[in-house]
Formats: structure tokens, C-alpha cells, sequence
């Protein structure tokens, strides 16, 4: 009878992909995409990018003028953190929030034949 190879699998984080200054930037500019649907996402994303950094969250906190516990319950999943708290935590490890206007699809309109 052939011998049972056990695989060994580890949890999934974020975090561990995170490596660059580029990974996190492009990260949180997708995190950002998607806070129209999903604003906690954001929160979310923030969170991972302090365990990426391996920060401590209570200088976090102190950096952006929050409570730890409040910290604590902005990026964790299932968070909703308000907006000033997310451009607060955002500021704390050096990104500012901007906005983008969307592209507009432009419906295809037949005009009328210019006078002569």
C-alpha cells in the first residue's frame, strides 16, 4: 500500500504579499475602487497594510489621533470605519486619500444634419 503524503497548508494573509512600497500603493488604490460597493473594504485594507509593515498599532493610533480599541475596530473585517477615521489612519502611514473622476460612457447620439 503507497505511504499517504500529508500536505501542510497555512493560512492566507494579505499581509505576507505586501512586500514593496509598489504592492502596497496599488493595493490600496484597488481597495479604494472597490469602497463604492463595500466602504468597510477600505478599513480592511489598512489593516493589512500595518501587519505587512509589522507596526505597532498603539503608535499607529497615537499617530492618528485615535484610540487603539478604535483602531483596532476600523480595520478589522467586518469594520465599518467612518471617513475621517480612514483619511486619519491613511495619513498615520503616509498615503492621502484622493479621488478620480470616472470614466463616463457616452451614449452614441445621431444629430440632426447642420444647417446650411
Amino acid at each position: 500500500m503507497a505511504k499517504r503524503i500529508r500536505e501542510k497548508f497555512t493560512a492566507y494573509d494579505t499581509a505576507d504579499f505586501l512586500k514593496s512600497d509598489e504592492d502596497v500603493k496599488a493595493y490600496l488604490e484597488e481597495a479604494l475602487a472597490f469602497a463604492n460597493t463595500d466602504p468597510a473594504i477600505v478599513g480592511v485594507a489598512l489593516g493589512n497594510v500595518i501587519r505587512a509593515r509589522e507596526l505597532n498599532m498603539t503608535k499607529v493610533a497615537q499617530t492618528a489621533g485615535i484610540t487603539r480599541a478604535g483602531l483596532y475596530k476600523a480595520v478589522k473585517e467586518g469594520g465599518n470605519p467612518g471617513f475621517v477615521t480612514v483619511a486619519k489612519i491613511s495619513a498615520a502611514l503616509g498615503y492621502e486619500l484622493r479621488f478620480a473622476a470616472k470614466p463616463v460612457a457616452r451614449a452614441s447620439r445621431s444629430r440632426a444634419p447642420a444647417r446650411a
